[in-house]
């Protein structure tokens, strides 16, 4: 007797969409943790059903896997945050075009006691040299995910090569945001979250936003529908309406007037004759 195996992500997707009806439009978009555990899928995708009646599933990892998810045609829709993947995802024919959608920031945060002496300041590498040179705990996603591709390329830039001191000061969760957060307070940690996360975070505990307001902490979200040249499955014609949903200023505007705890987490910034 044969056994089917099933791969795990396959299950995902045929478990999360098996109470769906089979004429019932929808889509997937492999996008991130952030934007998922933001709240802000669960406020825009009500406004484009309500549009279109396309039910939108999304599928929230890191950037690098929903990436690879996207590559492995296990999906219609990309919307992450790692500009340069992205580019690349295109170029390699993957994706049909890529568009910058909103942005926010990455800040570091951590602990009152604060040994690595970096709270109230305003750049990354100097945040990051303290931290090393003290070597005060850090908390790291180490996930390949977009947060975790930004971390890594500050350290580049200081020239420090945290792994070498992995599992001593140098943390690697290999998990969420969220869950890295958790690792971070647990264990008296900095970590470096995006901010829509830390906002949304329920606890945070006395921990404080430390640095902040550098302009290497840009953080910049970008949408792509997936090829269907290379992925003969895609919805294109529902995946390009999202797209250009998200893009409409209709969209944008609702991008922007999404708050939480009175305070707006992404700022739209789509460039676009919509």
């Amino acid at each position: 007797m044969k056994v089917l195996k099933i791969p795990a992500i396959a299950l995902f997707y045929i478990l999360s969409v098996s109470h769906v009806l089979a004429d019932e439009p929808s889509i997937i978009v492999q996008s991130t943790t952030s934007t998922a555990n933001s709240g802000l899928y669960d406020y825009l995708l009500p406004l484009f059903k309500k549009d279109t009646g396309i039910t939108v599933h999304v599928v929230a990892v890191g950037t690098g896997q929903a990436i690879k998810n996207a590559k492995n045609c296990d999906g219609d829709v990309l919307l992450v945050h790692a500009k340069s993947a992205e580019q690349e995802f295109v170029a390699e024919g993957f994706g049909v075009a890529r568009h910058d959608v909103m942005y926010n920031d990455f800040i570091f945060v951590g602990p009152p006691e604060d040994l690595a002496k970096i709270s109230g300041g305003h750049s990354a590498a100097v945040a990051l040299t303290k931290i090393a040179a003290s070597q005060s705990k850090f908390a790291s996603r180490s996930d390949n995910s977009g947060t975790n591709k930004k971390e890594i390329s500050l350290w580049k830039a200081v020239e420090i090569n945290p792994q070498e001191s992995s599992g001593h000061w140098y943390l690697e969760t290999g998990s969420g945001m969220g869950a890295t957060l958790n690792t971070a307070v647990g264990s008296g940690a900095y970590t470096m979250t995006d901010r829509a996360t830390w906002i949304s975070f329920k606890n945070k505990q006395d921990y404080k936003i430390q640095v902040e307001g550098d302009d290497q902490l840009f953080n910049q979200y970008g949408i792509i529908q997936v090829n269907p040249k290379k992925c003969s499955q895609v919805k294109s014609v529902l995946a390009e309406k999202f797209v250009d949903w998200i893009l409409s200023k209709k969209g944008q505007a609702a991008i922007g007037e999404y708050q939480l705890e009175g305070q707006q987490l992404f700022f739209p910034n789509a460039v676009t004759d919509y």
